[in-house]
């Protein structure tokens, strides 16, 4: 049942108000195994994805071959599976985008796109995006030669040549990582030095089939059906590197804009949260990519959407103690 109390704001009472349990902002992997935990908890609650197809960027993912029990699926497919888990126990769906999060009177009102909602909490799963580097060909061979994750995709360039673009903690660490399943491996810096830990930077020169390639900018991705050729600038002089796959690690930017002065964020915009996803703001917790973590993949969203929905409910059985 929805809540219903006391005056609110002075305009209408809460009796008149659908207030909920909570609201899962975002349908990726963190949003979606929360709405299935919330229904199994008999939550009154609804998911807001600001895009049609729900599934978030696994969606993009042109194979998925790291998720427990779902080997080789295609990363369309899997989104779609995980979509349809959460329809068949009948989770209820909004297609808009959130706009702002206003305290009042102890609960929150979300602005999302055409209408209000009200909610006891939040579950903040909006995820981050990878940074693009906004190159020609980028997007055309996005899925087809490009990928933005290593881990995710590396082991589909087993024996070929690899290029990673980037030079903080995550392009040094995905360049070793393909240099262990790849023949060659390019590491591409526009600057003269690298920002990353001196510890992988010792570890990067200790590889024989890494080359590093600094004052190198990417000015084009070409290919065929696939990415066959980087095209960079480096010291004022084009080259062409021939190139099976191209990892751009430059970053990414989390979905964060909404909870800026409810809770706390990072320098970076990720929201401060720890494995149990709460935040400094009570009764918003916040699950998946866009949170403070160690590794961001499908798998440990989904964890985070489950650990969200328990610390949702613990939240509530507080709320209800205290009256």
């Amino acid at each position: 049942m929805k809540m219903s109390e006391n005056k609110f704001n002075g305009k209408q009472s809460r009796e008149e108000l659908d207030v909920y349990d909570t609201v899962i902002i975002g349908g990726g992997p963190a949003g979606l195994s929360a709405a299935v935990y919330a229904k199994r908890a008999e939550l009154d609650f609804i998911v807001v994805e600001k895009e049609h197809g729900i599934s978030g960027q696994i969606a993009e993912s042109e194979c998925v071959d790291n998720y427990l029990g779902l080997y080789g699926e295609n990363g369309y497919e899997l989104g779609e599976k995980f979509k349809s888990h959460a329809e068949a126990l009948g989770v209820e769906f909004h297609v808009g985008e959130l706009t702002e999060i206003i305290p009042e009177n102890n609960i929150y009102k979300l602005l999302v796109s055409d209408k209000e909602l009200y909610s006891k909490t939040v579950i903040y799963a909006a995820g981050a995006v990878h940074r693009k580097l906004n190159v020609k060909g980028e997007a055309e061979f996005t899925g087809k030669g490009v990928s933005y994750c290593a881990i995710c995709d590396g082991a589909f360039y087993r024996d070929a040549t690899v290029a990673v673009i980037g030079g903080g903690d995550t392009a040094l660490s995905e360049a070793v990582y393909l240099s262990g399943i790849s023949d060659k491996v390019y590491l591409v810096h526009r600057r003269n030095e690298f920002r990353a830990n001196k510890a992988l930077q010792e570890r990067v020169r200790s590889k024989d089939n890494i080359t590093v390639l600094l004052n190198a900018s990417v000015e084009e991705i070409t290919g065929g059906e696939t990415v066959e050729e980087l095209i960079i600038t480096q010291n004022g002089e084009k080259k062409t590197l021939k190139t099976e796959g191209i990892f751009i690690a430059v970053g990414t930017v989390p979905e964060s804009a909404a909870l800026r002065g409810i809770a706390q964020l990072t320098p970076n915009g990720y929201v401060a949260a720890g494995e149990n996803c709460t935040t400094t703001a009570n009764g918003v917790f916040a699950a998946g990519d866009v949170r403070t973590k160690f590794l961001r993949q499908a798998i440990t969203a989904a964890a985070d959407g489950a650990n969200a929905v328990y610390s949702v409910e613990k939240y509530l059985a507080d709320l209800e103690v205290r009256g």
